[in-house]
């Protein structure tokens, strides 16, 4: 039977550490495999900057997906203004949306105190790690707003907190069908997070 061995990276720790070793992964990985579409979580734009800037090559898609204005205080956004442009500027798209896996089921948690399905999904997701749970919920909202195409490999690139720890290549899918998402493989990840 056909089998293929690919490496993955196992960090000692999660965090922005992990940067830069986890963008040189994905960046392998994806000129190895011919990847057209990477999407890359970013709180500030620092790392979809710097994910920019070392992934861009020709016929290479990079978007930043970052976290829905309000979500970490009512009409505020995260992403600055200056990383926004920047990412712009050298070819990035940015993408910001409601989260895939929180939104309406997060307001009714926090008004009623019951959790939802989406949530359930997240915290499934993220016994395997925060980024992988990451990586899952940007390639959807990346398929769901058009910037990738469903049933397309794409490398997507999450992390727990700050920074970059996980990279994987996924078969993406819209949430409708988030099921039909794939983790095919694993580049990297933290062995140990909180």
């Amino acid at each position: 039977m056909p089998e293929q061995c690919v490496s993955c990276s196992y960090y000692d720790q999660a965090g922005p550490e992990n940067t830069e070793r986890t963008l040189a992964l994905a960046g392998a990985r994806a000129s190895q495999l011919g990847i057209g579409f990477i999407v890359v979580a970013s709180t500030t734009g620092e790392t979809g900057l710097k994910a920019v800037n070392r992934l861009s090559a020709p016929g290479r898609e990079i978007v930043v997906v970052s976290h829905s204005t309000g979500f970490a205080a009512p009409n505020e956004q995260e992403l600055t203004k200056e990383n926004r442009a920047a990412i712009e500027a050298a070819g990035g798209v940015v993408l910001t949306a409601q989260h895939a896996l929180g939104g309406l089921n997060r307001a009714i948690r926090r008004k009623l105190g019951t959790y939802q399905i989406d949530e359930i999904v997240a915290y499934v997701l993220r016994s395997f790690g925060q980024g992988i749970k990451v990586a899952c919920e940007i390639t959807a909202m990346a398929a769901d707003a058009g910037l990738v195409p469903a049933g397309e490999e794409v490398i997507a690139i999450g992390g727990t907190g700050r920074g970059a720890d996980t990279a994987a290549l996924l078969l993406s899918a819209n949430v409708q069908d988030f099921f039909d998402l794939r983790v095919l493989e694993v580049l990297c990840k933290p062995r140990a997070w909180n």
